[in-house]
C-alpha cells in the first residue's frame, strides 16, 4: 500500500514564470557574488524584488552581467522538474536555512535543468522557455543589503 506524501501548506499563489525566474536569479547571485539566496522576496506578475546580503555595492556592469546570465539560462530552454525527497536525502547543495521549523519530513525539490535546485512548494513553469525576458528595473544598496527590482518582458 502506497502512503500519500504530506507537504506543508502554501500560503500564496505565485506567477509561475516570475517565480521560476527568481530561482534562476538566486542561483546567479550565489554564483557571481558568493552570497546566500534571497532572504526577502516579493514576487508578483508585474514586477518583483529580492534582497541579497552583499558586503559591497555591485557595479552597474556586474548587474548587467547578472541580467545577461539570467537571460542566458532562460534561453537554454531548460526543463523545470519536481522531485520529492526525504529530509535525509536532500543534496548537499540545497540550502535548507529558510525552511520553517515545522517543515514536513518530505521535501519538494525544484530543479531548473542542471542550473539550480532548491526546496520549494511554489508554482513554476515546465520549461524556462516559458519565462520571457528578464529585466532589472532598478536597485538600491545599503551597507549589507542589495535590493533589486525586476520584471519579465
Amino acid at each position: 500500500m502506497e502512503q500519500e506524501v504530506q507537504l506543508n501548506e502554501h500560503n500564496k499563489q505565485e506567477y509561475p514564470p516570475m517565480h521560476t525566474a527568481e530561482h534562476i536569479l538566486n542561483r546567479t547571485m550565489v554564483e557571481m557574488f558568493g552570497c546566500p539566496r534571497s532572504r526577502n522576496a516579493h514576487i508578483e506578475r508585474k514586477k518583483s524584488k529580492c534582497d541579497y546580503e552583499l558586503t559591497t555595492e555591485p557595479t552597474a556592469e556586474q548587474l548587467a552581467a547578472v541580467e545577461a546570465k539570467v537571460n542566458e539560462v532562460i534561453a537554454r530552454a531548460l526543463p523545470v522538474t519536481i522531485e520529492l525527497v526525504s529530509r535525509d536525502n536532500v543534496p548537499a547543495e540545497v540550502d535548507l536555512s529558510k525552511l520553517p521549523i515545522d517543515v514536513s519530513s518530505t521535501l519538494r525539490l525544484v530543479r531548473v535543468g542542471d542550473y539550480d535546485v532548491c526546496a520549494c512548494i511554489g508554482a513554476h513553469v515546465a520549461n524556462t522557455s516559458e519565462i520571457g525576458v528578464f529585466k532589472i528595473m532598478s536597485y538600491d544598496y545599503e551597507p549589507g543589503r542589495l535590493r533589486m527590482r525586476f520584471k519579465l518582458l
